[in-house]
């Protein structure tokens, strides 16, 4: 393959779900988006597959926060606080997307959810640890491709906000 950048455009759209590589299209943006044959659905498969930290993996998880989807990044070797979620959002009730929601929301199934790209924009929450690295992956719009970026990048990309909803460890 050459270095050229029609080349690494025409490969990354290449392995990356059409919609996904549309987005980053629109956004001028070119990533190395990588494909695995095993599948990268989890973050300790994505991890194990790069050859990077859990932390390193950025999971794209959807939540219905009374009932509207939000986007939460959360970094792949922690879990999302539902109540310091709800508090962020002045919600009532939060809880996990179903996997109906998910594709409808994003256009994408779960474990291929990337950061940005959705079908429906939501309001996306970062969570500040995924700042702690200086390249995250994650899902490229489906379970077999990732992709690096720079954390802050990534954020902007998503048009997130950084908060704090991981849960304490003690």
């Amino acid at each position: 393959m050459s270095d050229s950048p029609s080349d690494t455009a025409t490969a990354t759209t290449a392995r990356a779900h059409p919609r996904f590589a549309q987005a980053l299209a629109d956004l001028g943006l070119t990533v190395d988006v990588r494909q695995f044959p095993e599948a990268t659905r989890t973050a300790a498969e994505a991890a194990a597959a790069i050859g990077c930290d859990l932390a390193q993996i950025v999971k794209s998880l959807i939540f219905a926060a009374d009932g509207e989807p939000v986007l939460v990044l959360m970094d792949g070797a922690s879990r999302v606080d539902l109540e310091r979620v709800r508090a962020e959002l002045g919600a009532k009730e939060v809880g996990r997307a179903d996997a109906a929601t998910v594709r409808e929301t994003t256009g994408y199934a779960i474990g291929g959810v990337p950061p940005f790209g959705h079908r429906t924009p939501t309001r996306v929450l970062a969570d500040r640890g995924i700042l702690e690295h200086g390249t995250v992956w994650a899902a490229a719009g489906t379970p077999h491709t990732v992709f690096p970026l720079d954390p802050p990048s990534l954020i902007a990309y998503a048009q997130g906000s950084v908060v704090d909803v991981r849960e304490r460890t003690s």
